[in-house]
This record gives structure tokens, sequence and C-alpha cells, in this order.
């Protein structure tokens, strides 16, 4: 590689040239750098813009999924023309046209424990961008066995975090956060609890910061602190977390020695969740409500969801706390169950069942297919709590 920025190059990063703790040198160092974006999505979207615009000079994004329309409020990177198609397609060409002098590398897999360790092993820094903890998980196990810096962004709603996670530098790793899995639903996805779409266009972009500070070799990295900015408050606050010495991966005596664990392994995607389940139709549903139906329709969604729109009779029992009301309902009468989209609630169905109730039926579809079946809500203030039915 030519060690000269040419013309373009010098008139493009004209204004980085400038910065004493970047200059020339410091330009030539971004474009033999390289980075590995997990995911191509919110917290991918600004990332990768930037850390394209800055002159990164390899850029890998892996990301299996295909452009959504839902996808477009807040994934920068996509445009409507690209709905349908893949989001590494989506995601070459706007970066090309941000900056031809940047090779992209699109990887089109989820990441696994099969095929994680040789891909990040190719790149200098990993920017964590996904949406499930597996793959954080993931993501974090890898970076620390190959000794590679982990920046993590999350979202949710109206707040985010971002961190850099290196115990090789002495710092954390994102296990000493959160040491094991959050119980599988109990904490809703964005399809689930919604984001407000620009909050990942703030956090994305501290990430690409954090990239560019570790690549230069400049600044302070945060190591030991999450940063979390609160959208509604217009507030930024610094969380410290400490090193685990009892942590399972970068503690003193470690127990993972691969990253092919039970963490690792975990479903990522919900979709499946439902499985074998017995379940209702909406239609069927609808009827049974129409026929004064005596048994007990549960809503596990969160309150602020269960506030804004709400079936007729429902009753609000969050799966984070489902365990605390279950006792209060008949074993004799039917159990309906329903969420957003029928993932969260299966998860309340076989909590049941494993509790000794027999007539659980799963609500196919959750609340969104209600509502696309043209069935009425009810938006109101005040929240129906779990108690006995009468």
């Amino acid at each position: 590689m030519n060690e000269r920025l040419s013309r373009d190059e010098q008139s493009r990063y004209s204004r980085h040239l400038m910065l004493p703790e970047v200059g020339e040198g410091g330009q030539l160092r971004l474009r033999r750098s390289s980075v590995l974006l997990v995911g191509a999505g919110a917290l991918g979207s600004p990332a990768a813009l930037y850390l394209a615009a800055a002159g990164v000079g390899r850029i890998g994004i892996a990301d299996p999924d295909t452009v959504d329309l839902s996808n477009l409020h807040r994934q920068i990177l996509h445009g409507s023309s690209w709905v349908g198609r893949s989001k590494l397609d989506s995601a070459a060409a706007r970066l090309c046209e941000t900056n031809p002098h940047v090779a992209i590398e699109p990887h089109p897999v989820r990441l696994t424990p099969d095929n994680t360790l040789d891909l990040v092993a190719r790149y200098d820094v990993i920017l964590d961008g996904s949406d499930n903890f597996p793959t954080r998980f993931l993501a974090n196990d890898a970076a620390f066995f190959l000794r590679k810096p982990l920046v993590h962004g999350a979202i949710h709603r109206f707040e985010g975090q971002s961190a850099v996670f290196d115990p090789h530098r002495g710092g954390p790793c994102y296990r000493c956060l959160l040491p094991r899995l959050p119980a599988p639903g109990s904490v809703p996805s964005c399809a689930e609890a919604g984001v407000l779409g620009v909050l990942p266009g703030i956090i994305g972009s501290i990430g690409a910061m954090e990239v560019i500070k570790l690549l230069l070799g400049i600044g302070t990295p945060p190591l030991g602190k999450l940063t979390v900015y609160d959208a509604l408050a217009s507030r930024f606050r610094s969380l410290v977390i400490q090193r685990d010495p009892q942590c399972a991966l970068c503690g003193d005596r470690p127990r993972i020695h691969s990253i092919d664990n039970p963490e690792t392994r975990a479903n990522a995607c919900c979709a499946d969740a439902t499985g074998d389940l017995p379940s209702v139709t909406i239609d069927a549903l609808a009827r049974r409500l129409a026929a004064g139906f005596d048994g007990v329709l549960v809503d596990v969604r969160e309150p602020a969801e269960h506030a804004a729109a709400r079936i007729v009779g429902a009753t609000l029992a969050p799966l984070a706390t489902l365990a605390a009301h279950i006792d209060n309902w008949p074993r004799d009468r039917e159990i309906l169950v329903h969420c957003k989209s029928g993932a969260r609630s299966a998860r309340a169905c076989r909590l049941l069942l494993d509790h000794g109730f027999s007539r659980v039926l799963n609500v196919d579809g959750g609340i969104d297919a209600w509502i696309e079946a043209g069935h009425a809500v009810e938006c109101a203030p005040t929240e129906k709590s779990a108690v006995t039915p009468e």
C-alpha cells in the first residue's frame, strides 16, 4: 500500500490533518486499520458511516438480514429502494459512495461459535451493534480470547449505553457487567418495546469515536465505565464497571475456556419459541371474548406497552414478574396469554404449564395480529392489575 496520502485523500481528510493528534501519520494509520461491525442495523449504521468517512481502511460487516420497511426510521445506512434486499449490499453501496478509498468486506452470516473466531481474528477492533444477548456474549468471548478490544453499544426505547471492554488493558469484560443471560423474554426487543429512531445515531456515533481513538492510540478509552444516555432527560451518566475477580471468563479463576458455551449457544432468535404450544387464533379469541369468556386473558407485555394499546379485559402481568401472579389464577379455567407478537407469551405459557396449569393457550401473533385484523383496542392511562378474576 502506498504510504503517502493521495491528493484526493489530502483534501478529503484535510480537517483531520490539521489535528496534531491525527495528522498525516494518524490518517495513514487509520488507512492500515480494520474494524468488524457486528450488525448493519440501528447501531451499525451510524458507526459504519462515520468509520468509512474517517478513512478506516477495511470495514467488515457481519449481518445475514434483509432490509425491512420498519428498519428505515433508525437504520440510516438503508433507503426505501433497498427494502427486501440484502443489508450488506445496501451498506456496501452507501459506504462506497461515502468513501471509495475504504474496502467494505461483507459477511452474510450470523455469528456462531463455529465461525466467530476466524472472523474476529481478521480485524483490529470489534464494534458490537447486535440486538440479542447470545451474540453479545459471543462477540465478547471471541474478543477476549483473541485479545481484541470490543466496543459495545445497546439501545432500548429512550435509553442507550456504550462501553469499551478490554480485559487485557486492565478493564472488565462484558461478563463482568452481565454474568449470565437474562431470563428468556424478560427484556423486550426493540421490535417489542420500540425505540426512538435518533437514539441509535447517538450511541452508534459514540462507538465510532471510541473505535477511532483505539485505532489512533489517542485519548483515554473508557475502560471500566459504562456511559448511559437518557434521551428524555437529556442526560449522560457514567457508571463504574469493576473487573470481577469471580468472572467466569476474565476472572482470577476462569471457568470458560472456549467461545462455545451455554450463553453463546443460546437461541438468539425468539421466532421459534412458540414450538408446538397449544394456541388460539386472533379470530377465535375475538369469538370467545364476544361470547363472554370466563377464563383469564393475560397480557405479559411491559406496563407502557399495555397502557398504549390493550385488548379490552386483558389482565396485565409482565413476563418478568409473572411468577408472582400465577397463584391468583384458577387452574380449572382457560388461561389465554398474549404479548406483542407471540414470543414472550409463548415463554409465559411454558412457565404456566411447568407450574401445573393445563388449560393454557398462546395467542398467535399477539396484539399486533389483533390490531392488523381490525379488532378494537383500549387506550387509557389506567392499568388493570393482575388480580383474581371475579
